[in-house]
């Protein structure tokens, strides 16, 4: 085999094709409404996309108010399929979950449940603190996460499961619930937003409060932008995009040896589905082959959230090097929210640093850092208008930094 063939060797890369072009347009579509609504979310979305058109599961990790819920509730209004929804405790039984025995056929001696709108009938699924449930309930979901089969008495149901969702304040530490933890491919984590987008925060929420307050008690109508079948045809696609060069086999190889390496278990089995992965992120973004890109993927493999910065930094050079010699990729991503979210900020703190008001040490370098990461969010969005912003925001630390020697 010669050096750049191939691995899994294909006729020919994924071609346009005009259905395959409108679909996943929808999908970009369905994560660009998720990034607008829900602030600094934008890797959870994207892994939520990923996931749903692998066919995988994923599982939110995160303290309670930090829109775990609310971004797979949102989803499944965006995506039309049956939704199935949970919260799980220790005292939840299997009828609620899978449905109740079927009393007739009870009375007959034969025991099976009436799965009509529950778990095994869904498409999507939704468990809110997956953990808390007892034994019964999480030896019935592996075989449902892992082959796609719900076992009721003597009959075996085939669920048309697509992606399963599951999220938890806290990790586990139980042994005995590995081996449903392990299931869940990759491993999010939601936390609660830094100062940065306070703002964006509070005015986000406002309105979604103001609503709730309005006609129909929050229950807006969401017109949904996807169908579980065009995810479907997806699917039958992603085998197209699962043939990967020998270079990038091996910069995976490097990664997943590296990772191990750092004590993160990665079994062989995750090895191989990762590819999936890979595939429908290209997939997603309309590309023929997955590239050094899509190893974002790799920072949500994480057994333990104490693992999150190995992985970052494993990864993350990778990465940098990757959008360095391809800036085109994330200003494609950035939309007209993020420039009006950056520059919302950067009013308001621009409006602090000159208001007159005098400002601690600890508040001076809070705003300076917070201007950063604004110049920073404008070099990525890389348009006219981000780049003149970019200019203002260096005249403006230039000014703050003469005042303060000036003040020294």
């Amino acid at each position: 085999m010669s050096v750049g063939e191939p691995l899994i060797p294909a006729a020919r890369p994924p071609g346009p094709d005009a259905d395959l072009l409108r679909v996943t347009q929808k999908v970009r579509d369905v994560g660009r409404s998720l990034d607008e609504r829900y602030l600094d979310k934008s890797e959870i979305v994207r892994m939520l996309l990923v996931t749903l058109v692998a066919g995988e599961h994923m599982l939110i990790v995160g303290p309670p108010g930090t829109a775990k819920s609310a971004l797979v509730r949102h989803l499944s209004r965006l995506v039309d399929a049956r939704y199935f929804e949970y919260l799980l405790t220790r005292f939840s039984e299997p009828n609620e979950i899978f449905g109740p025995v079927d009393i007739k056929a009870f009375r007959e001696g034969t025991f099976v449940r009436r799965v009509e709108a529950m778990l095994p009938d869904a498409e999507i699924v939704f468990l809110d603190e997956i953990f808390k449930s007892n034994s019964a309930i999480l030896n019935a979901l592996l075989s449902i996460l892992n082959e796609r089969r719900f076992f009721t008495g003597s009959a075996t149901i085939k669920v048309p499961l697509c992606s399963l969702y599951g999220a938890t304040n806290e990790v586990p530490n139980d042994d005995a619930l590995g081996a449903i933890f392990d299931r869940f491919l990759v491993r999010t984590m939601s936390d609660n937003l830094d100062s940065f987008h306070f703002h964006g925060l509070v005015e986000r929420g406002l309105r979604a409060e103001a609503a709730a307050l309005g006609p129909g008690l929050g229950n807006e109508d969401v017109e949904p932008l996807l169908t579980i079948g065009e995810v479907r045809r997806l699917q039958e696609r992603l085998p197209q995009f699962m043939r990967f060069s020998e270079d990038f086999l091996a910069r995976y190889k490097g990664l997943v040896f590296q990772i191990r390496s750092e004590g993160v278990t990665v079994s062989d089995r995750r090895v191989v589905k990762l590819l999936k992965l890979f595939a429908a992120s290209a997939l997603i973004d309309g590309r023929p082959a997955a590239h050094d890109g899509d190893f974002f993927v790799l920072r949500h493999v994480w057994n333990s959230p104490d693992q999150i910065p190995l992985l970052e930094d494993i990864v993350g050079p990778v990465l940098e090097k990757h959008h360095r010699e391809h800036p085109e990729e994330r200003r494609a991503r950035a939309t007209a929210t993020d420039l009006d979210g950056v520059l919302a900020e950067l009013g308001v703190i621009r409006g602090i640093l000159l208001g007159g008001e005098p400002l601690s040490d600890v508040q001076l370098f809070s705003q300076l850092r917070n201007l950063q990461d604004i110049r920073a969010a404008l070099q990525v969005l890389g348009t006219e208008t981000a780049q003149q912003m970019a200019g203002e925001v260096d005249k403006l630390l230039e000014g703050v930094f003469e005042s303060s020697k000036w003040n020294g």
